[in-house]
C-alpha cells in the first residue's frame, strides 16, 4: 500500500494532510524518515510510526460480533444517540457496515464487517440464515390467542404497507408475555410489525443469536472477532 493512503487509513488524515506531516519529517518506515508518499509499505510487516507512535491498518477483511445494548444507534453517524461503532476499539471504524440493524432500544448480536459480499449474504433472505428474537409484550395472550399467533406466523402475515405476506416463521410462547421468534428475513421493524398485527405490542426485544453465531461469552458492549470458520458458514 502506498505510504501515504497507509498514513490516510491508519489515521483518518486526509491524504494532502498525510503528505503534509511526512513532509515535516515526521513519519519513520523501519525507523527511517521517509518523506516519499509513494513508497509502498507492508501493512503487515514494516513499521511504521508518526511522532514516535505506531500506525496500524488492518490486513484484510474484518468479521465482529457486538452485543448491542440499549441506548445505541446502528448507524455509522452520530445522531440524537451514541453510535455503535463507539463500542469497539479497532483502526478504520468507517469502513465498517452493519449486517441487519437493531433499533435503539433494542439489544443483540449485531453483526459487522467491511466485506461486502459477506454482509449480504448474511442478510439475504435466499440463504436463509434464521435469526432468533426474544421479546416481551405488553398484553398477555391466552392460550388460544397464542396458538392462533403461532399459526399465523407460520402461514405468513401481510403486513400494512407491504405487497407480500412475510416468509413462514416460527413462534414459541414461554408464557402470556414472553416468547421466542425466529425470522429468515429482516424486513423494517419486522418483529413489532407481526405483534402488532395481533393488536399487542413489543416492551423488550432481543436478538439472541443469527445463523449459527450467538452471544455466548460476551457481556452487553463487548464484541470480538469471528474464527475464519464461523465467518465461512455464512
Amino acid at each position: 500500500m502506498r505510504l501515504d493512503k497507509f498514513i490516510s487509513k491508519a489515521t483518518e488524515l486526509s491524504r494532502k494532510e498525510s503528505k503534509k506531516i511526512m513532509h515535516a519529517g515526521e513519519i519513520t518506515v523501519n525507523d527511517q524518515v521517509v518523506k516519499d508518499p509513494g513508497l509502498h509499505v507492508d501493512v503487515v510487516n514494516d513499521d511504521v510510526m508518526w511522532a514516535g507512535e505506531p500506525l496500524s491498518v488492518a490486513a484484510g477483511n474484518r468479521y465482529i460480533l457486538l452485543y448491542k445494548p440499549e441506548g445505541f444507534e446502528c448507524t455509522l453517524k452520530v445522531k440524537e444517540y451514541p453510535i455503535v461503532t463507539e463500542l469497539i476499539a479497532v483502526p478504520e471504524l468507517g469502513s465498517l457496515r452493519i449486517a441487519g440493524r437493531l433499533d435503539v432500544d433494542t439489544t443483540g448480536a449485531l453483526l459487522m464487517s467491511d466485506d461486502g459480499g459477506w454482509l449480504h449474504r448474511v442478510t439475504s433472505p435466499k440463504h436463509e440464515h434464521a435469526k432468533v428474537y426474544e421479546l416481551t409484550l405488553a398484553d398477555a395472550m391466552d392460550s388460544d390467542a397464542q396458538e392462533k399467533a403461532v399459526k399465523k406466523v407460520t402461514e405468513g402475515i401481510l403486513l400494512e404497507g407491504d405487497y407480500e405476506p412475510t416468509k413462514p416463521a416460527i413462534l414459541e410462547f414461554i408464557d402470556e408475555k414472553h416468547a421466542r421468534l425466529t425470522l429468515e428475513q429482516g424486513k423494517y421493524h419486522q418483529v413489532k410489525r407481526m405483534m402488532g398485527y395481533f393488536g399487542n405490542r413489543v416492551t423488550e426485544l432481543h436478538r439472541a443469536s443469527i445463523g449459527h453465531i450467538n452471544l455466548e461469552g460476551l457481556e452487553k458492549g463487548d464484541s470480538r472477532f469471528l474464527t475464519p470458520e464461523e465467518v465461512a458458514k455464512f
